[in-house]
């Protein structure tokens, strides 16, 4: 199965924090499936660096790198078929990281493994 990773879950998954759900982390531990990081999580992820509201222990460079080519994760590059499904979306969601992670699992046909429950309304799969 394809999975997107929210960007709360990649991080919660690297950190190994306990608010990640026991359906989430057996998700991301099953060698079948492929799992998807969004540019958009490693952009929102630097953003909130920047702006104070998360601290690493290490790099930033380095801990993704770690939590994403480490972990074996892989890359779903934004296309314009996935920002596409932006112009057509209903406001659902103010975030405009969640929006663009929606619209390419919407235009993907994938599942978003996220805790957040708005996403629901989008009629993307959500897992948790």
């Amino acid at each position: 199965m394809r999975l997107l990773l929210d960007t709360h879950t990649l991080l919660w998954f690297a950190l190994n924090d306990p608010q990640l759900s026991r359906t989430a982390a057996s998700l991301i531990m099953d060698s079948a499936n492929e799992k998807l990081v969004s540019p958009a999580s490693y952009w929102e992820i630097a953003i909130k660096i920047g702006a104070r509201k998360y601290a690493l222990t290490r790099p930033y460079e380095i801990f993704m790198r770690e939590a994403i080519d480490k972990n074996g994760f892989a890359y779903l590059h934004i296309e314009p078929r996935h920002t596409a499904r932006l112009t057509t979306m209903a406001h659902h969601h103010k975030d405009p990281f969640d929006r663009l992670l929606v619209a390419q699992a919407l235009a993907e046909g994938i599942a978003i493994v996220s805790v957040d429950a708005q996403l629901d309304a989008y009629g993307v799969t959500r897992l948790w």
